[in-house]
């Protein structure tokens, strides 16, 4: 009977918990809205837009390295820029395995608009780097000729970053592990394969693909097999979208209908036909497909977020205050 009693009043404990998270994360959702920095930092978006800009200048690997670092923050700690922090120990997120891919223009176009953001006297110390990053994935994308959408703001960072805090997606990955995965960030089906557009730019090494090609994989397309072959014979890694490898299109879902995913994870979307219908929608509508991207990227934004309670506003987006 005590036995009964401990159970009861430990499964007690327990949803208390999960309801206490469950209030926690929906304020800290609740405090986010694009007008946030209105009258702290009026300047922020078009600081940002600016060294997005010239970093995509400088080169054409800037815009899906801030990409794929928003994404590489959001869903391991949350949109709290963990991802950015160096530990003196090494036992950070960027240098777990996972996280090896991370290009380090994407790291630099944040430093470089952070500092931007912080020589503005009125806005010094006073907007994350976690709001950064969404603000210059953003731009990324638009500035790629996907959809300009508005931001939600109002995020704090983190206070810390571990490797084995990183569990994220994988290239080989079929449809049930990336719902399963997405389904623990609040996201569905449709926005998980919406999400996969981002694929539209960047590239990826080899080794991330290369277990496909030479006839193993009956999925790819056998020109573009050797296509591959010979690409990585000379260097060491191949766009994801080799169409239109630095404009973010609809092109990607098109490669997907001709067996030209580069990725097992980006060709699983086609060949299951559980999610062949969305691919093909999203490639006979780009509309749609951006829609649908903005909305994702929206609720993306949301995971995780910090608040004054549990987060801060860092000074250097490597180090904690």
């Amino acid at each position: 009977m005590a036995n009964l009693e401990s159970l009861a009043s430990l499964a007690a404990i327990l949803i208390l918990v999960l309801v206490e998270v469950a209030v926690l994360s929906s304020f800290a959702a609740a405090q986010l809205r694009p007008d946030y920095y209105a009258n702290v930092c009026p300047n922020l978006e078009g600081i940002v837009r600016y060294f997005v800009k010239q970093s995509m200048v400088k080169s054409p690997i800037s815009a899906p390295a801030t990409l794929r670092l928003f994404f590489h923050d959001c869903a391991v700690m949350g949109c709290d820029a963990s991802v950015m922090i160096i530990s003196p120990t090494g036992d950070d997120e960027w240098r777990n395995q996972d996280d090896y891919s991370l290009k380090p223009e994407g790291f630099q176009t944040i430093l470089d608009a952070k500092a931007a953001v912080d020589s503005d006297l009125q806005c010094r110390y006073k907007v994350s780097c976690a709001d950064i990053i969404a603000l210059a994935a953003r731009e990324s994308v638009s500035q790629s000729g996907g959809p300009n959408y508005t931001v939600e703001l109002g995020r704090y960072d983190g206070k810390k970053s571990t490797d084995r805090s990183v569990r994220l997606p994988h290239p080989g990955d079929n449809l049930d592990s990336l719902n399963a995965y997405f389904s623990t960030l609040g996201l569905s089906q449709t926005d998980m394969i919406a999400l996969s557009g981002g694929h539209t730019l960047g590239a990826a090494d080899c080794g991330f693909f290369k277990y496909r090609i030479g006839g193993n994989d009956q999925s790819m397309n056998p020109s573009f097999d050797a296509q591959l072959q010979g690409t990585c014979a000379k260097q060491n890694f191949a766009f994801l979208d080799d169409v239109t490898p630095v404009g973010f299109d609809n092109f990607y879902y098109r490669n997907l209908q001709n067996g030209r995913g580069l990725l097992g994870s980006d060709q699983v979307l086609y060949t299951d036909e559980r999610s062949r219908g969305t691919v093909d929608f999203y490639a006979a509508n780009q509309g749609t497909f951006f829609s649908d991207f903005v909305i994702a990227m929206t609720k993306l934004g949301r995971v995780g977020v910090k608040t004054a309670a549990d987060g801060e506003i860092r000074r250097d987006c490597q180090y904690p205050n």
